[in-house]
């Protein structure tokens, strides 16, 4: 890491493991990334918000999703640093990284109802995955966190 970057702080976010009827884990495709690599949603928390009250507002500022029920909070707080190539450019150089709380939601809604044409889209694409599937289309940084979160959602809904 680059001496300059190497002090920076890790910002603080939450994470939504969306799943449906069928317990498929919802993911997008980012509108910033051309490579063929899907997330969750997340993002940041704003001045004076808890961390659920972040989860419930990311997940409709991103999908429009509203009609959910939380099924869990996980325990554990995952982080992860950015890649070389991305430090000083994500979040205007003032982090090195992300230090997430995570929801297990469950979607209570239809697919009709999820729209990524949103104030300040971040996808371009959704579908339903697998759980297993979740390590399989995720950026290389974030996989240890996806791999955790696949096994923390195995023991909660089998």
């Amino acid at each position: 890491m680059k001496e300059k970057f190497k002090n920076l702080p890790l910002r603080s976010g939450v994470g939504i493991i969306l799943l449906n009827k069928e317990n498929k884990v919802f993911v997008g495709k980012r509108i910033d990334n051309p490579k063929n690599f899907w997330q969750m949603p997340q993002g940041g928390i704003d001045k004076g918000e808890d961390y659920l009250t972040a989860a419930y507002r990311e997940l409709e500022e991103e999908t429009s999703v509203k009609n959910v029920k939380l099924i869990q909070e996980i325990d554990s707080i995952f982080t992860y640093e950015l890649p070389k190539n991305l430090l000083g450019v994500i979040w205007k150089g003032k982090y090195k990284g992300q230090k997430q709380k995570w929801f297990l939601m469950r979607y209570l809604g239809e697919d009709k109802e999820i729209n990524l044409q949103t104030k300040n889209p971040e996808f371009l694409d959704w579908k339903w995955l697998d759980i297993d599937m979740i390590t399989e289309v995720v950026v290389d940084f974030k996989f240890h966190i996806y791999k955790k979160l696949k096994e923390e959602i195995k023991k909660i809904v089998n």
